[in-house]
């Protein structure tokens, strides 16, 4: 048993997405974005939809409160885009700026940290239509959007990340068509998400530095230490590949300014001279998404010939993936020793399981506790070990509309009954609250 201890002034706290929590996709002039076609399409797999998802929209009051309940003091949400532009360019839509002035001034009343994400998935139909993140185009309205909410909010926001996972939005909703857009372009078709995401983050942060100064500017990305199945040289190679996909097109495009060596050939048609100083940019705080590392294998049929190999785990979640929180400790090692030990923060870390209500109402969800345990425990080892983290918020504060999952999946460390909308705390809510209160650990 050893016993951890975080700084006073550690972060911590849950994340949220504006449209896996927010429903009233109709309402006060919110435009549509590429999800709201995706689910039209009938692409979600449980037939659900996030037209009231949580209704957040309404009861943020109730969220706040639980937030404030918890001791948390940090809290980082998602604005969405189609809320303020519903077009994605062009007339602003006060309704929706409206809506996150209550928030940020709820959060602070509170006394919770409000901590701004631009774009979380949600892009305006009407610029998908235009060629979405395939293009340049979008990037123009994505920097115009940024100056436009932090113009308003940053007052009162100093906490401001771009993007969340770009490699997920590039690889599943261009690459393979599991997510919106829903298209199936290949390689070519992430790698040209990826880099127009870069562009339009390094636009984006340079518009609200020149907005207002003083501010903590950052981004979120899944990070995922890549693993080889086997020491196969061919499957050494594949997983180096994933790596600089999933990894390092991001991460190294706004820490390094620099297309991986291993991607330069491939995207050497759409990146033009000057992109690689233009996704630079000199960030204040690196959210990190983790969830698993990824083991991978040489499996030609697959983009950049990459599959999943065999873990080599005992523990999964109910979206079967892999529990391996010495993964969350070797990554944060990792940004100590490679990128000069930069401030980062947990922004997501969390399991779906299929949880069950007790007799008592209550939701007794013993291995997401053992999940979020064995994951702060690896923040503590690497905060000990000299890593620069600067907090842990967990994903998510409510169960919600998991993308295409629908509603079937459970995240939360509070249940949310989709008929009455009801919030009950879960075991592992009460356990993270004690956690935070406290600032200590025993694991």
């Amino acid at each position: 048993m050893a016993l951890f201890t975080f700084p006073k002034d550690f972060l911590w706290g849950a994340s949220t997405a504006a449209y896996q929590i927010e429903g009233a996709i109709h309402e006060d002039g919110r435009g549509p974005c590429v999800w709201d076609t995706f689910t039209d399409a009938g692409r979600i797999q449980d037939g659900s939809s996030a037209a009231v998802a949580c209704d957040h929209y309404h009861r943020w009051p109730d969220d706040i409160a639980l937030l404030k309940d918890a001791g948390f003091n940090a809290y980082r949400f998602s604005i969405a885009w189609p809320r303020i532009l519903p077009s994605g360019t062009g007339e602003v839509n006060a309704a929706g700026l409206d809506f996150y002035d209550r928030l940020v001034d709820g959060l602070l009343a509170a006394g919770i940290r409000p901590m701004a994400c631009l774009y979380h998935w949600d892009l305006p139909q009407p610029l998908e239509d235009r060629g979405g993140w395939q293009g340049r185009e979008v990037v123009g309205p994505f920097a115009d959007y940024a100056r436009i909410v932090s113009a308003r909010l940053a007052d009162r926001v100093k906490d401001w990340m771009m993007l969340n996972e770009p490699n997920v939005v590039a690889t599943h909703g261009y690459g393979t068509g599991e997510h919106a857009p829903g298209h199936k372009l290949g390689e070519t078709g992430i790698l040209r998400a990826l880099h127009h995401q870069n562009l339009a983050q390094g636009a984006a942060l340079r518009a609200i530095a020149a907005e207002r100064p003083g501010l903590t500017l950052g981004t979120v990305i899944n990070l995922q230490p890549c693993r080889a199945e086997s020491d196969r040289p061919e499957d050494v190679a594949a997983a180096a590949r994933w790596d600089a996909v999933w990894n390092r097109v991001a991460l190294d495009g706004v820490m390094r300014g620099k297309i991986p060596d291993l991607m330069a050939e491939r995207m050497k048609d759409f990146v033009l001279p000057g992109d690689e100083e233009a996704i630079r940019y000199p960030i204040d705080l690196l959210g990190i998404n983790y969830y698993s590392r990824m083991t991978m294998k040489h499996e030609t049929g697959h983009p950049f010939d990459v599959w999943w190999g065999d873990a080599h785990c005992d523990r999964w979640t109910a979206m079967a993936w892999p529990v391996q929180p010495d993964g969350l400790y070797d990554l944060l090692m990792e940004f100590k020793r490679d990128y000069g030990n930069p401030a980062v923060f947990v922004a997501e870390n969390g399991a779906a399981y299929d949880d069950v209500v007790g007799p008592d109402g209550q939701v007794h969800d013993a291995e997401r506790v053992a999940f979020l345990r064995d994951h702060v425990a690896s923040v503590g080892r690497a905060l000990a070990d000299g890593c620069n983290v600067k907090g842990y918020l967990c994903w998510s504060l409510l169960d919600n509309f998991e993308w295409a999952f629908g509603l079937s999946k459970r995240f939360g460390i509070v249940r949310v009954d989709y008929d009455t909308l009801v919030r009950t705390p879960k075991d592992s809510y009460r356990f993270l609250s004690e956690v935070a209160k406290s600032g200590r650990l025993e694991a």
